[in-house]
């Protein structure tokens, strides 16, 4: 049996081409200057990369987090 497992960053690297592709083929169809289209779908591509790295970034789970409020110690110190 063979499982589809496709996630958040699966779907943000496919609409990163899209939306440069796309958005630049779209304007430009719709009349927009090939100078003024291609920044637009290049922005709407930054903001994807951007918001899958810094909104929604991705984190390790297998990772301990910090205890509250304690600072870094180096080891053979005590305290």
């Amino acid at each position: 049996m063979c499982y589809i497992m496709t996630g958040y960053y699966d779907y943000v690297l496919g609409l990163i081409p899209a939306a440069l592709i796309g958005i630049t083929a779209l304007l430009n169809l719709v009349g927009l200057s090939l100078l003024i289209a291609l920044p637009v779908g290049a922005a709407v591509a930054i903001g994807l990369m951007g918001h899958a790295m810094f909104v929604k970034g991705p984190v390790n789970a297998a990772a301990p987090s910090p205890s509250a409020g304690a600072g870094p110690t180096s080891p053979g110190t005590s305290e």
